[in-house]
């Protein structure tokens, strides 16, 4: 029988978890810049609404504990139901357990705080329990330092995890860029939420190709040398 994980991810074969994406459980994060955490997890969303990709949406005490899912997230999916939890291992909760069987897709991506808790005992738990690929997306979690991060990692990865990152996912599932339904809407993803790499199309778009400029503003007054 052939690997399945030699598949690579289409808009058609995977589904994806957001996981205790909540201010306390990122106030604990030290492996990764926190604003550029949420920027990945936000660009990750947006990917996977640009593709129509089934996202769950999970929380663990959200009222006594890890206050609310970043308002940027849960903007791009205003209409999903929130899954809250008690325990730190989300397989343990029967309706995320219904929402993932629902939505019919073996590879799931996940996203999560913290790497070394809530992240790997889902993995392991899902891949145990019900045979599920986890593809963990490394750049939009974090761990409590950077040894937790990694070795996490290190300990999924031995025990079948893929790991990915958010851009990884967001170019995978577009693939070709001859899909021009998607285009304009990777696009404008990558160009808000892809750093260095957004400028650059930018860049292009403007000083190349002659686009007009994505944003309106003023006017650009001319230079004038004051006498010196």
């Amino acid at each position: 029988m052939q690997n399945p994980k030699l598949e690579v991810l289409t808009p058609s074969n995977s589904q994806l978890i957001f996981i205790d994406q909540q201010p306390q459980m990122a106030f604990g994060v030290q492996s990764i810049d926190r604003q550029t955490l949420k920027n990945n997890v936000v660009g990750l969303a947006k990917a996977a609404k640009v593709f129509g990709i089934p996202t769950v949406i999970t929380t663990v005490e959200t009222e006594s504990f890890s206050g609310h899912t970043y308002p940027e997230l849960l903007e791009v999916f205003p209409d999903a139901p929130i899954l809250e939890r008690t325990s730190m291992n989300s397989w343990d909760d029967q309706k995320v357990r219904d929402a993932l069987k629902k939505n019919g897709r073996n590879k799931v991506i996940v996203s999560g705080l913290w790497t070394e808790v809530c992240n790997t005992t889902f993995a392991l738990s899902a891949m145990h329990d019900a045979g599920y690929e986890i593809y963990m997306v490394a750049d939009a979690s974090g761990g409590t330092s950077q040894a937790a991060h990694d070795y996490s990692m290190q300990r999924m990865i031995q025990a079948g995890v893929v790991p990915v990152t958010w851009q990884q996912v967001l170019l995978e599932w577009q693939r070709d860029w001859k899909n021009r339904d998607t285009y304009d809407a990777v696009m404008a993803v990558a160009k808000e939420h892809s750093g260095a790499y957004g400028m650059g199309v930018d860049y292009a778009y403007t000083m190349v190709h002659k686009a007009e400029e994505r944003v309106k503003h003023g006017p650009t007054l001319a230079p004038v040398h004051a006498e010196i």
